[in-house]
This record gives structure tokens, C-alpha cells and sequence, in this order.
């Protein structure tokens, strides 16, 4: 057993809650932007002192409602501005916000609304509403249903009025650290989703210890600044929220990923928050439009010579002249180009929810871009460790938070104890028992230390293959090199009690028209058609055979098959943070995987 603990730079309070972090902010700079709303191409700021007055109007709309301190509120709505007025003025009221993925089925918001007892809905759109209003006989206790897209968070602030301003300062002092702040549920990767209670502690002192451990993220000399494009209703963006709201950030938001480059360009943020596939396919759409400009050996040396570059500064070692003069080159041949892309100014982003791989990680370290990896899940209020600027090696989720303690068993196994562990899974004390040991949160997840107490994910615990001549293999250490190639969109690694190690994947059909048409292939082509195109069959395997240098032969994968279809959250194989369902994908396709040990030959074959 192995264990580092990260003592708290913040005195605790056990008395805070989530509202005082708001009104600690407009005490310090009232005037300062702290949000910024797109208008046409620009953007238009939001201080401080005006979020607080909209915070204040809007919960006194929710007691003119009849909303009591204590009630649950459900919210259904992309990534926005309205989501964090939403989530303060509902602490302001002394109520509780149940987040809902805004992909959720009918029957998924049925169980959260029901389960969490919520007796008021805020949904964005019509297609929310029509989803809502199938199940909304099913929940008795629902009295209130407003649609943010028909004006109602202003008509419900409107109502508010004549609320008295000492009635929202008492039900915002009503709650202290030990009280629930929030119920998430998980996103249901395995079985049904359990609703996490995070107090309003795991927020206050999770967000004030991270702005110290953080500060430079989060305080940078020319003011910070982040762009939100990750849901909401998910954890880590949630915490980051908060956090910019304790430690003045000013925050924008882009739910269209689609419009995620002009966005970054106009707003042009200091920092980032993303999940490894973002930074994937920004690398993979730089790769392409390169190569369709003639220009693909130039951008993968300068590629080359970026990792390179980053991977001599991070060991200490002297950069030769060649190396050093080649950089400058392609710094202005790549790297500027990839810069102004995002922004110009972006010089940090935190990545979590899977590994993001060395590489990458050193090609946009030689970009100005420091990626902190972090690891934390649900239970964890999101971050258990992040890497430290200028201190964290790459390839490893960095150091426990302050106040963090964690250890890993003599499985490999991670636990984690500390401030920002959850307080209980609602209503299901079962649950509960089995999550802890002795106090310590049981994350399922292997991973080891470095001697400096830098973590490493290794994988999950309930994802280890065991092969049939008893190898243990983890997934991930294949799935995410692989899937990172252009034409990737997902690996699933397969071969539990198997005579070898197999995969499947899908193609990424934003990806795949720019990358069939740069190598002489058709780019129209089908998912299904392309799945059996000998040139992305041959692509493939060279992504399979890169990866299987870094494993033993028995851990590598002999065979695969390419599906045509994709992985979604619609299609149920993908969570709202874009990890797969493993076991829903192994029922799925069980026809697809005994194909591939159909005749389980010791060498196998791509299968088309």
C-alpha cells in the first residue's frame, strides 16, 4: 500500500456555504467581469455585482413560486450563462438543484426527478419540454415546470419583486458544509445511476484550497478567463464553475462544439477545460487540413520536433542547436497557426475522464499550452489530483488536491479520503456501506505513484481482462494510443476468458470525408462502406501495430473488426462525458466479438 496526503492551504469553515464564495466575490472586485454573454461576433461582459443582483432576483422568483428551503429542482439545459444563474439563485432560495443531462431519455428523467423527490423542473427548449411532459403524470410531486427558451427566468424574477432582500440573505445562510448542495447522479456507465450528495463543503473547500494550488490558472497577471463548452450537468464542469465564480474568472460558454474554434477565436480564453478527445481532434483537424494542403510531412515533423522539444526540457537535458533551431522554424510554420486557433492566449487546460497520452501532451506543452491532467469522479466533487503548472510530469494525473488524501491498495486499486469526498449515495445507505473502507472512498480505478506522489491511471478495476491463459490486461493502455488516429472514433478492447486479445472500433465520421479524400479515396463514402475500405482497414492496423509495441505480445490485439455504426450517448453506448459503456457495448455486439474468435486461430486476421 502506498498513500500521499495533501494537507488543506485554506482553514476550514464549517459554517460556509456555496453562496458565501459569490458574496465573498462581489465584496473583492464587484466591478469585475465575471461572465460574458456572446453577442453576435463579441462578447458582452457580466460583473460581479450584476450576477449577484440577477442571482438575488431570480431566487426570490423561486419563493414567490413556492419553492421552500430544502426542495429539489430539476434542470435540463445545455452548457450556458442561464445554467450557473440557475445553480446560484437555487442556493440563494435554500433549495437543492438536481442536474439532468440534457441527452437524457424520458425514462432517465423520470428516475432522477422521482427518485430525488424534485418538486420543480427548469428545462430549456420545447424538445426538453416534450420529453419532460411524457413522464411529468409520473411525478405527483412536480408543481412547477418552467422553460428557460419562452422567457420564464425572467418572468419568474419579474414575480418576485415584492420577495424582501432579508428573506434570501436568511434562506442563503440557512445551510452550513455538512448540508447537502447538490445531487448528481452518476451517468450510469454500469447499472442504475445512483444519486451522489455533494455538500456545500466538497464545493467551498475543494474551490478555495484549488484556487491557491491553482493560482496560476486561475489568476493570471492580465485577468483569467475560460470558455465552458463541457455540459454542465456533469461534475468537473460544475466544480470549474464554481471555482471561477470563488476565484473572480470570467467564464463564456459554447454548448455547440461545432462552433467551439470561431468561439475560442473571438473570446479568446486563458484557459481551458476539456476531456482528452477535444484536444484529439484538434490535433487530427490541424493533421488533415494540413495534408489537404499539401503540407502533411511538414505539420507531422513539426509534430515530431514539438514532442521531441518538450520531452528534452521536461527531463532537464540540453536542448542541442539543431533541435532548438528547428523549433523556432516550426514554430512559425505550426505552432503559431494552432495557437491563434484557439485563441492566442490559452496558456492551461485541465483534461480529465480518460488519459490524454504523453504524446499529445508534450506536442501541446511545445505549443505554450500546459495540459493538467486530473483524475476524480462523481464522488470525488470531481477533482481528487491535477497536475501543478510548471511541476507535474506528463503522463501522470498530477498530486492529490490540497486537503486530499489518497492511496492506492496492493491491487493497484485508488482510494480517496478528504474534503472533497461525497457524503452519501441518496437514499440507498447499501450503496454507501460498500463504497467506503474504513472511511476511504473505493474509486474502482488501479493506478500507482510516481516518488513524488504524481498519480497514474492504469485502468478499472471491473474493466481487467483475464484471457484465457490468464493474462490480465487493462483496456485502456490499448484503446486510447489507437484512438487517437483520425479515422478512430472509438476502441473497445475485448477478449475476457478469450485465447487472445480482439477489438472493435468505429469510424469518426466528422473525421472521416477529410481523411478518405487526402488519401486518394472517395470521400462520400458510408460508415458502412468505409468499414470495409481496404485503406482505412490498412490505417487502422497501423494505429493496432503502434499500439502494440508498448504492450506484450499476449496483451496485444490480434484482430478486429470495424463496425458501421457509431457510438453515442443516443445509441446508449457512450456516457454524457463521452466514456464508453463497456458492458452495454458487450451485449450489443456479442454477435460482432464471437465472429472474432469464430475460428480463433493463433494469428488472426482484420476482419472487414
Amino acid at each position: 500500500m502506498e498513500q500521499f496526503e495533501v494537507p488543506s492551504l485554506v482553514p476550514a469553515d464549517p459554517n460556509g456555504n456555496t453562496t458565501d464564495l459569490l458574496v465573498e466575490r462581489v465584496k473583492l472586485t464587484p466591478n469585475a467581469p465575471l461572465f460574458a454573454l456572446p453577442r453576435g461576433g463579441s462578447w458582452e461582459d457580466v460583473s460581479a455585482a450584476e450576477f449577484h443582483r440577477q442571482v438575488v432576483a431570480l431566487a426570490k422568483g423561486l419563493v414567490a413560486a413556492g419553492i421552500e428551503p430544502g426542495d429539489k429542482i430539476g434542470l435540463m439545459a445545455k452548457t450556458s450563462y442561464e445554467w450557473s444563474l440557475i445553480d446560484f439563485a437555487t442556493w440563494f432560495a435554500g433549495a437543492v438543484l438536481v442536474p439532468i443531462y440534457e441527452t437524457s431519455s424520458p425514462s432517465q428523467v423520470q428516475w432522477n426527478m422521482s427518485d430525488s423527490g424534485a418538486v420543480a423542473a427548469i428545462l430549456e427548449s420545447a424538445d426538453h419540454f416534450a420529453r419532460f411532459d411524457e413522464i411529468h403524470p409520473e411525478l405527483p410531486l412536480v408543481r412547477n415546470v418552467w422553460q428557460i427558451n419562452l422567457g420564464d427566468l425572467d418572468k419568474l424574477a419579474a414575480s418576485g419583486a415584492d420577495v424582501p432582500d432579508e428573506e434570501i440573505e436568511r434562506r442563503r445562510q440557512l445551510a452550513v458544509g455538512s448540508d447537502i448542495a447538490t445531487l448528481i447522479y452518476t451517468s450510469g456507465s454500469t447499472g442504475k445511476p445512483k444519486g451522489c450528495v455533494l455538500t456545500h463543503s466538497n464545493f467551498v473547500e475543494l474551490s478555495r484550497n484549488s484556487a491557491v494550488a491553482l493560482r496560476e490558472v486561475v489568476a493570471a497577471p492580465s485577468g483569467a478567463s475560460t470558455l465552458l463548452f463541457i455540459t454542465l450537468a456533469h461534475v468537473f464542469a460544475r466544480f470549474i464553475s464554481v471555482l471561477n465564480v470563488h476565484a473572480g474568472v470570467k467564464t463564456g460558454h459554447q454548448p455547440d462544439t461545432k462552433q467551439l474554434l470561431p468561439s475560442l477565436g473571438s473570446f479568446k480564453p486563458t484557459y481551458l477545460l476539456a476531456v482528452p478527445r477535444v484536444f484529439e481532434k484538434v490535433y487530427n483537424s490541424a493533421e488533415q487540413k494540413a495534408e489537404a494542403g499539401g503540407k502533411g510531412k511538414i505539420f507531422r515533423r513539426g509534430a515530431d520536433v514539438a514532442v521531441a522539444h518538450s520531452m528534452a526540457k521536461q527531463k532537464g537535458d540540453s536542448i542541442p542547436l539543431g533541435l532548438k533551431l528547428q523549433f523556432k522554424l516550426f514554430d512559425k510554420l505550426v505552432y503559431s497557426k494552432l495557437r491563434t486557433a484557439m485563441g492566442g492566449h490559452v496558456e492551461y487546460a485541465v483534461s480529465g475522464s480518460a488519459p490524454l497520452g504523453p504524446r499529445l501532451g508534450h506536442f501541446f506543452h511545445s505549443l505554450g499550452i500546459e495540459i493538467l491532467e486530473g483524475y476524480g469522479l462523481t464522488e470525488t466533487t470531481a477533482p481528487a489530483t491535477v497536475g501543478r503548472p510548471g511541476k507535474t510530469p506528463i503522463g501522470t494525473v498530477g498530486p492529490a488536491m490540497p486537503g486530499v488524501a489518497i492511496r492506492t491498495l496492493d491491487d493497484g486499486e485508488i482510494e480517496v479520503k478528504g474534503i472533497n469526498v461525497f457524503k452519501e449515495y441518496w437514499k440507498n445507505p447499501e450503496a454507501t456501506a460498500e463504497a467506503f473502507n474504513d472511511g476511504w472512498f473505493r474509486t474502482g480505478d488501479l493506478g500507482s505513484f510516481d516518488k513524488d506522489g504524481n498519480l497514474t491511471i492504469t485502468g478499472r478495476k471491473k474493466e481487467i481482462i483475464v484471457t484465457a491463459a490468464g493474462k490480465n490486461v487493462a483496456p485502456a493502455g490499448l484503446e486510447d494510443p489507437i484512438r487517437s488516429n483520425p479515422v478512430v472514433g472509438q476502441v473497445v478492447v475485448v477478449g475476457d476468458q478469450r485465447p487472445f486479445i480482439s477489438a472493435l472500433i468505429t469510424l469518426d465520421s466528422e473525421m472521416l470525408p477529410t481523411w478518405l479524400g487526402n488519401n486518394g479515396q472517395e470521400a462520400t463514402l458510408s460508415l458502412e462502406q468505409a468499414a470495409k475500405n481496404p485503406a482505412v482497414l490498412d490505417e487502422i492496423q497501423r494505429a493496432i501495430d503502434a499500439a502494440n509495441t508498448k504492450v506484450s505480445r499476449a496483451e496485444s490485439i490480434r484482430k478486429f473488426v470495424v463496425l458501421p455504426t457509431e457510438f453515442t450517448e443516443a445509441s446508449g453506448h457512450l456516457t454524457p462525458k463521452l466514456s464508453i459503456k463497456r458492458h452495454v457495448i458487450l451485449k450489443d455486439f456479442a454477435t460482432d466479438i464471437d465472429a472474432l474468435y469464430a475460428d480463433a486461430p493463433t494469428q488472426g486476421i482484420p476482419l472487414g
